[in-house]
């Protein structure tokens, strides 16, 4: 799927389908523009349809096997496009997730409740020294005689 097929999508059809609003695809976009060196072998994909392969991985889970099969590249390829496209976003500052300590910071106060699970005595039958083991050793050994 490329990325000038999805021009025509509506906005909320665009959003079900990336993740992203449209606003947001473009301001990635150009991260990801600003952000990539444009020197050597030029690329099969330009930079949309790379960062919509790169959202794909994100979104729907798909192996990098199943996306080079439908961008006609290989496995490669699509490993370092989406390391290429995940750096250059996280670079630009404005996407990046807050870390754990962010989450750590808060006035939530939180309530245990304690359970006691104390061992419990396991009903077993009580092991005989001639009871059932040794009536059926003698059964047996009279069977094979």
């Amino acid at each position: 799927m490329r990325y000038e097929t999805l021009k025509q999508l509506k906005d909320t059809d665009f959003k079900r389908l990336t993740g992203v609003q449209r606003k947001t695809f473009d301001l990635m976009l150009k991260a990801v523009e600003k952000g990539s060196r444009d020197f050597g072998r030029p690329t099969k994909l330009n930079r949309a349809d790379q960062l919509l392969m790169t959202l794909m991985y994100w979104r729907e889970y798909r192996t990098e096997f199943h996306i080079a099969q439908s961008y006609g590249i290989s496995e490669a390829t699509v490993c370092r496009t989406i390391q290429k496209v995940e750096n250059a976003l996280v670079r630009s500052g404005k996407f990046r997730l807050p870390g754990k300590k962010v989450l750590q910071a808060s006035d939530t106060i939180f309530e245990g409740v304690l359970v006691d699970v104390s061992e419990q005595p396991i009903e077993r039958p009580k092991k005989a020294k001639n009871g059932i083991t040794a009536a059926k050793r003698s059964v047996t050994l009279k069977k094979r005689r």
